[in-house]
């Protein structure tokens, strides 16, 4: 071996050593417990939650803030879509170890939904358009023939799961021997079966963009959103989602998706306060944690769970008067213009994701939307060495993007006809300032000021169950630390 990599091994040897000592001193601070209850209330704000439990002194949030610990500056991921938000609570990781950017990417090595393989490069769709049957509620699972195909492994379609590169708290906990659960929006969310695709024993996920169309009122989401209630309420009763015979698992939870509808649809009224829409989309997920905590309780579960309550994303922009609706057309016409090879992906919400043809055009592309910055409402462009840091090399990396927009507050790339006024995905406060509360036995009531992240999660839950979280893939990589207690 070389010096230099000889140098490089004990640097990370040293690395690994020094998470160990401050990870296994984090953990011995922990209360143990037997049962982890992970709830995603995707677009909760930390101000959200802050604003609803001082309004709401009776409420379960209340009251599971006033036996926990509330974190008042904890970030999501970046980009804050929910495919890279899930994966921080789950993984520990950020895109640059999890390998996954959106639910809309793109990977340059792999090839398109029933092709042959010839033509690497293609879109990576994992959303409701990968069901067998996405009109109807059960949906029937994930349709292969719809996935993309792996050149590199006889052409065989590629799982969410498979697609993710490191492993989720589910795998670790069923490698130990403890029952797993999860209920989420779309069958695409196998992926957080992890690489194995056995992580979780009970993965519920009803189609929430069925032919009913719930996503278009808050009311409709919650309806759907109690399917999944219930599904968590017969877990904490010993049974499976379905209600048939089952076990209490050791990780499990939920996501709900009414207050990001609410806030799509109405939004907030002046200066941030809760719309009506808002107002009863937390009313229900309060009166739902409510449900839950009464079950635990019932079962003699309270002495031993632990209740995360924290948020895959935010929600851009909560002051309406923020809000401005950018042609996404026009943003690719001027990429386009800049890359003549063309452009082989775009991902726009309140971000936008660039995949070049032709990478070595990103600086033209830069260059041309840094000279339409006002135009385009853009308030920077990541690139070069910064998009490296953070990401990776798009060069080495078949799944990092070329460039990442980053708009101005409250812009939304999309169709000039759009009505919804409010989106998720980017960078800014509004989409990554999340709600992060921990509640269990052996907790005190406090709040924690520093500054967290969603990725802390992963570890802190495998270190509460015993469990080690260096058996986590993303927290070696990336040095994830548990979260502190004060």
């Amino acid at each position: 071996m070389g010096s230099a990599l000889l140098i490089g091994a004990v640097l990370s040897l040293g690395a690994v050593l020094g998470l160990g000592a401050v990870l296994a001193q984090s953990a011995a601070t922990l209360p143990r417990v037997q049962h982890v209850l992970l709830i995603s209330v995707d677009g909760m704000h930390e101000s959200d939650l802050r604003q609803y439990v001082a309004g709401h002194p009776t409420s379960a949030l209340a009251a599971l803030s006033g036996s926990g610990v509330t974190y008042s500056q904890a970030r999501s991921s970046t980009p804050s879509d929910s495919f890279p938000g899930l994966l921080a609570l789950v993984t520990g990781g950020t895109p640059k170890s999890t390998g996954v950017y959106y639910d809309d990417s793109y990977d340059r090595k792999l090839s398109a939904p029933g092709s042959d393989c010839k033509v690497a490069g293609t879109e990576v769709v994992y959303d409701e358009s990968i069901d067998k049957n996405p009109g109807l509620l059960d949906s029937g699972g994930i349709d292969p023939m719809k996935l993309p195909r792996d050149p590199a492994n006889g052409c065989k379609p590629v799982y969410p799961h498979s697609f993710l590169r490191v492993n989720t708290v589910f795998e670790v906990a069923h490698a130990a021997g403890l029952p797993t659960a999860w209920a989420d929006k779309h069958p695409a969310y196998d992926l957080v079966q992890g690489p194995s695709g056995t992580g979780v024993d009970d993965l519920y996920t009803p189609e929430i963009n069925n032919a009913t169309s719930p996503t278009d009122s808050e009311a409709k989401t919650a309806a759907y959103d109690a399917l999944k209630v219930k599904a968590v309420l017969n877990q904490i009763g010993g049974k499976a989602s379905t209600g048939a015979t089952g076990k209490v698992p050791g990780i499990f939870g939920m996501n709900f998706q009414a207050l990001s509808v609410a806030q799509k649809t109405t939004g907030y009224a002046a200066q941030g306060a809760p719309g009506p829409d808002v107002t009863a989309a937390l009313e229900f997920v309060d009166a739902s944690l409510g449900q839950m905590v009464a079950g635990l309780k019932a079962g003699g579960l309270s002495s031993s769970t632990l209740i995360v309550v924290s948020a895959k994303h935010g929600q851009s922009p909560v002051n309406r008067s923020a809000l401005k609706i950018v042609d996404s057309k026009a943003l690719g016409a001027a990429i386009k213009a800049a890359a003549p090879a063309g452009v082989a992906q775009l991902t726009t919400d309140s971000v936008g994701l660039v995949w070049l043809k032709d990478g070595k055009q990103a600086g033209a592309v830069v260059a041309a939307l840094t000279a339409s910055k006002a135009a385009l409402s853009i308030e920077r462009v990541l690139s070069g060495a910064a998009l490296r840091a953070q990401f990776g090399d798009p060069a080495s990396d078949s799944r990092v993007p070329d460039l990442v927009i980053v708009p101005t507050q409250g812009v939304i790339y999309t169709k000039p006809t759009a009505t919804k006024v409010a989106e998720h995905g980017g960078f800014g406060e509004d989409d990554t300032h999340v709600a992060l509360l921990l509640s269990g036995p052996g907790f005190h009531a406090g709040t924690v000021s520093a500054p967290v992240t969603t990725t802390q999660v992963a570890p802190t839950l495998l270190s509460a169950l015993g469990l080690d979280p260096k058996a986590l893939q993303a927290v070696v990589q990336e040095g994830t630390a548990i979260l502190p207690l004060k």
